[in-house]
């Protein structure tokens, strides 16, 4: 069914009408851990947040696992926000779901600032929200292959900009992991099926903005929007050190089927690398990094210059409970601020003794 999936790929892109960026809410991430290693954590997560990264990485869980998470975006403007819940449901398959809000509030209605007659009236001024969400569902199971694993992932997507418009969306993920002798492997297919948005705009809204400014705005967006299927590649090794060390290391390719600034790319396809490692004491404190977004960047006298992310994290585990923490520019925007992330994991299994 993968192979499938990835003979028809090409198929799909050359023959529908794709948005080249849509829903990018989604392709945050979510997770201290995993940003704060840049990502690259498709072959090796195995906790409740694997309903995000790699849902054939669920099968890990031995008990209820919980996950929150929160972050601010573009120093406070927006809030970024997850939680996720896991179970097992036998030795050999486990359930999860998830949802993620990306929301800017209180935003300024200044469509009726002016009044009838002319004067400009700030009493008429009202306040509104664009919010977008994505729920998960996710399925996990161990294939009768050795040590290959097998997730699924259902998303429901919901976006309101105030009164003005609102969407929603279906699509599947679906990825695979692989261990052996300390290595492992991680192949994540989002929106293999694509996404589909359908969107719903309010006439009345959109007639008070129609002549604002002549020649623009006259018609309506779109009502439907098509989200490309990416993939994720990703390879690892885990490193034991001395009695207590541990080095997980992971290099992943993200792949999106657009020409984009990546450092590699091509009007079929463009690779972004990212790397990350964590070492840990014991697996009671952790110490992470990574390197990631490598983008070729137009300068005012066109030339080109190569920029990249660097992220770092840190983490604690302690009876039960972990809670890291990401410094990284979950914007993944050039410049723009980096971003203190913290989550927070509670796996059930530790109360249980």
């Amino acid at each position: 069914m993968i192979a499938f999936f990835l003979i028809t790929i090409p198929t799909l892109i050359y023959t529908q009408a794709f948005r080249n960026y849509s829903n990018e809410f989604i392709n945050i991430g979510v997770d201290a851990r995993g940003l704060g290693m840049s990502k690259s954590i498709v072959a090796t997560t195995n906790d409740v947040n694997s309903i995000y990264w790699n849902p054939a990485g669920l099968v890990g869980i031995k008990d209820y696992q919980g996950s929150l998470m929160h972050a601010s975006y573009f120093a406070g403007i927006a809030n970024y926000n997850h939680a996720a819940f896991a179970i097992p449901v036998d030795q050999q398959s486990s359930v999860g779901i998830s949802i993620i809000r990306f929301g800017v509030d209180d935003i300024l209605n200044t469509t009726e600032l002016i009044d009838s007659q002319g004067n400009i009236d700030f009493n008429r001024i009202q306040l509104f929200s664009s919010v977008d969400y994505a729920f998960n569902l996710a399925y996990a199971r161990n294939l009768p292959f050795r040590d290959l694993k097998l997730g699924v992932n259902a998303k429901i997507v919901r976006r309101i900009i105030g009164d003005f418009a609102s969407s929603w969306g279906f699509g599947f993920d679906i990825g695979l992991q692989f261990e052996r002798n300390n290595w492992y492997f991680g192949l994540m297919a989002r929106d293999i099926t694509t996404t589909f948005n359908s969107w719903s705009v309010n006439d009345d809204e959109f007639n008070k903005i129609k002549n604002a400014i002549p020649g623009q705005n006259q018609q309506a967006p779109e009502s439907t929007e098509i989200t490309k299927p990416k993939l994720q590649l990703g390879v690892a090794k885990n490193w034991r050190i001395g009695r207590f060390f541990n080095l997980l290391t992971e290099l992943d390719l993200n792949v999106r089927f657009a020409k984009t600034n990546d450092i590699l790319s091509s009007n079929f396809a463009s690779i972004d690398p990212a790397a990350g490692f964590q070492i840990d004491y014991d697996n009671l404190v952790y110490l992470r990094s990574g390197i990631g977004n490598f983008q070729y960047i137009t300068e005012f006298d066109n030339s080109k210059s190569l920029s990249l992310q660097p992220n770092f994290g840190v983490g604690f585990k302690y009876n039960g409970i972990q809670i890291d923490y990401a410094l990284t520019n979950i914007g993944s925007v050039g410049n723009a601020l980096f971003s203190n992330i913290f989550s927070v994991t509670i796996d059930y299994s530790f109360f249980r003794r």
